[in-house]
């Protein structure tokens, strides 16, 4: 090993270290807020109990807090009474407090005041803290109807078998079944390429679509075999799963053959681009719709781990054009009789 590469390893490994604490230290001091704001609701209700207090007395707890703790934010009587609020909401459902406390403020409000459901309430609790979630990706998620559409339309992949357990339950809270890309504002049927670079010019909203932890390394990325070039739509590093995680990109329904080209992919990308510490590559396939038994088939003789999802150019699709998404062989057909009458073929196709 050079010095170099000695270095460069030690390097990586002080970063990781460093990023590691910093986060630790985030998670901790987040659970110190949580917490202390169900202890104050908690004292508010008591107090209120124990005294018949009414509600004058918020108001007057915050004046005197402000007074007395310098620098003091957040304690607002509006504040208070969401503290109050949450110590009710959660004092007698211990699962879902524990995960409460792992999530920030903004995003448990708006849970509790959003979802009544306690199934419902967990879905979000647990997808925000392991994906996450911005306040205004949760808001999104809730408004697309994620929990819904996580009841009707379960993930599908093969990770189970095809990654270690660890691994692969930590794979599979990553991944979605459905992804909501309504931020393109698409609203009529697009070729992959253009849906890629949509994608790409959106990288902020993408990434945040697809949950904490991606890293975004290129679109179209070259891999080669012998004298042939292939190209990755899209490629990910995932800072928590520590691999690669490429994704492609499909604006029919799945077919079967969309996991065989992506278990070659993902052995070139073990074999070519895989660092001696990462963990097996992932290859995630993102379709308009699929046919669930069809992709569960299809991916049991896949040796490399893969997930099919479907996604959401918008949930405003005109009427006519739901129900019309197009099957593969429709769309070559189209792109044939346009390549027909333009005289164009791209170089790239295959």
């Amino acid at each position: 090993m050079s010095e170099l590469t000695a270095y460069n390893k030690f390097f990586k490994a002080v970063i990781k270290t460093i990023n590691s604490a910093k986060y630790e230290a985030y998670k901790s001091l987040n659970k110190y807020h949580i917490g202390q704001n169900f202890e104050l609701g908690k004292l508010i209700v008591k107090n209120q109990e124990i005294n018949n207090w009414g509600k004058s007395i918020v108001e007057t707890l915050s004046q005197d807090i402000n007074k007395t703790v310098d620098g003091a934010k957040g304690y607002s009587p509006q504040n208070l009474w969401r503290m109050r609020q949450f110590y009710l909401e959660y004092k007698d459902k211990t699962d879902l407090l524990e995960i409460a406390f792992t999530i920030p403020w903004g995003q448990n409000l708006l849970i509790m005041h959003k979802i009544k459901d306690s199934n419902e309430k967990m879905y979000y609790l647990k997808a925000t803290d392991k994906l996450g979630w911005s306040r205004s990706v949760l808001l999104n998620q809730i408004k697309a109807g994620a929990y819904k559409h996580h009841l009707v339309n379960p993930k599908l992949s093969n990770f189970y078998k095809a990654l270690p357990v660890h691994l692969s339950e930590q794979a599979n809270e990553a991944m979605k079944s459905e992804y909501n890309l309504d931020f393109l504002g698409i609203t009529k049927p697009i070729l992959e390429r253009e849906l890629e670079n949509r994608l790409v010019e959106n990288i902020r909203d993408l990434l945040l679509e697809l949950g904490y932890g991606f890293t975004f390394i290129g679109n179209q990325y070259r891999l080669k075999l012998n004298q042939k070039e292939y190209f990755i739509d899209l490629l990910f590093y995932h800072r928590f799963l520590k691999c690669l995680i490429a994704i492609e990109l499909k604006t029919v329904e799945f077919e079967p053959e969309f996991a065989g080209k992506m278990n070659f992919y993902l052995e070139l990308l073990d074999e070519q681009e895989k660092q001696q510490d990462d963990n097996p590559s992932i290859g995630i396939i993102l379709c308009p719709t699929k046919d669930n038994i069809e992709v569960e088939y299809s991916l049991r003789s896949s040796s490399k781990p893969i997930g099919v999802s479907e996604y959401k150019l918008t949930h405003k699709l005109p009427s006519k054009l739901k129900g019309k998404v197009p099957t593969a062989k429709e769309l070559k057909r189209m792109l044939t009789m346009a390549i027909v009458n333009t005289g164009f073929r791209d170089k790239n196709e295959d």
